[in-house]
């Protein structure tokens, strides 16, 4: 796998902690700018509203760029949105840093996937995407339970300035280890109306409402996970760094477990661990009140939500095969509708008093509505593939032999996406 791939999973990193720190910084945070839970847990819809705004509209402005220097330039505005939200005097200020850094971390992801899927072969998609979503794994290990720790001792701006740190160190390795591109031109030059074209496929909006479905589930749940740790099992605030780097883990072995096995079994992978996050989801509901339950199945989630990571991922490049900036930007952008709806929900389930376990009802119920999606998808993807492999043989008498080979073919290009038939 080249270096460049690693660096960027660095990067994603940093992005990561960004992100999802404020899972263990939410309580402290609250009582700071003297908002509510569910008022402060908007300022993750922030973040997940900016990214799904930035992950287009940046992919899009950026098409003709060198992919290096359009990295770099949004690694460093994403820092110094970091030093915005550390100094930042009201909840208005750090609500618009939040968006300030999401559109920065939208346009890195989508440049960042668009490169790494680049720099590997097709059949390698699934593993060099894991590399990335590893990085946002690791930063649930170390970077989330660490900003919990240091918003409980230092000061929940401490963790911001703690991640500006991150970003100034990838932006170090991004300089120096990330080859240098060229801008195509002439014939070869990427034209915003043909990578348009994308959406006129069923396919590409199946794997959209998959990835903000999944993702959804997650985080209407993870949003709120430090509060129902304490609120609705009753274990101290200090538990929470330490759950939610276990969490981590989890997502770690997750991300892991699925870059080997996506590649070879796409749909497969999606229905496990999506199957698998519905049950824990809503085992979790009922059991939130045993701390002992509630911390194992923390990890539990964190594994079966990342286990599907790399497979959606890869999903969206196949069928978005043309278009491979775009692809990038509609992937996060999808991650982000689910990051943006998910806490937005988890919030009404709480102000309308249902308690913290509701949470994790409304998120197997949209894990359930994912798995609906992706039935929809493989079912449309097997048709397709039976319909190219009738007609290629229309006229022909074939032999076992020769079943045998249309069959290992069709099996490769739904695992691998080779080529524009690849849906």
């Amino acid at each position: 796998m080249p270096v460049a791939v690693y660096v960027l999973g660095l990067s994603v990193f940093a992005l990561g902690t960004s992100e999802f720190m404020l899972a263990g910084i939410l309580e402290p945070l609250a009582r700071d700018m003297d908002v509510s839970i569910p008022k402060a847990g908007l300022l993750v819809s922030a973040f997940a509203i900016g990214m799904v705004v930035g992950a287009p509209a940046l992919a899009a402005a950026t098409l003709r760029l060198p992919r290096r220097t359009t990295l770099i330039a949004l690694l460093t505005v994403f820092g110094l949105g970091q030093v915005a939200g550390a100094v930042a005097p009201t909840y208005a200020v750090l609500f618009a840093s939040r968006v300030l850094s999401a559109l920065a971390c939208a346009g890195f992801w989508a440049v960042g996937a668009a490169v790494a899927i680049s720099l590997v072969p097709v059949n390698a998609r699934a593993r060099a995407m894991a590399i990335m979503v590893g990085g946002l794994s690791i930063a649930n290990i170390a970077g989330v339970p660490a900003g919990a720790f240091l918003g409980q001792h230092a000061g929940w701006r401490s963790a911001f300035w703690a991640v500006a740190a991150m970003s100034a160190v990838a932006l170090v390795g991004v300089v120096t280890l990330v080859p240098r591109t060229r801008p195509a031109t002439g014939a070869d030059a990427p034209r915003l109306r043909n990578e348009l074209r994308i959406y006129a496929d069923r396919q590409v909006w199946l794997a959209l409402a998959t990835i903000a479905l999944n993702a959804a589930a997650v985080f209407a749940l993870f949003s709120y996970l430090s509060p129902l740790l304490t609120d609705t099992a009753g274990l101290a605030e200090s538990w929470v760094p330490w759950i939610l780097g276990l969490f981590g883990v989890g997502a770690l072995a997750g991300t892991a477990v699925g870059g080997r096995i996506a590649d070879a079994h796409l749909f497969g992978t999606m229905y496990a661990g999506i199957a698998a996050s519905t049950v824990v989801l809503g085992v979790l509901a009922l059991v939130a009140h045993n701390p002992a339950a509630t911390v194992v199945l923390a990890f539990m989630l964190g594994f079966t939500a990342f286990l599907t990571a790399p497979a959606l991922n890869a999903r969206m490049f196949n069928v978005a095969n043309a278009a491979p900036t775009l692809a990038g930007a509609t992937t996060t952008a999808s991650f982000n509708i689910g990051n943006t709806l998910g806490p937005w929900l988890g919030g009404l389930v709480i102000g309308a008093g249902w308690g913290y376990p509701a949470v994790a009802w409304t998120g197997a119920a949209l894990a359930a509505a994912a798995v609906g999606t992706t039935a929809v998808a493989s079912r449309l993807h097997r048709r397709v593939a039976a319909t190219r492999v009738v007609a290629g043989g229309a006229g022909t008498a074939a032999s076992p032999a020769a079943d045998a080979s249309v069959d290992a073919s069709v099996d490769a290009s739904a695992a691998y996406g080779r080529g524009p038939s690849a849906h």
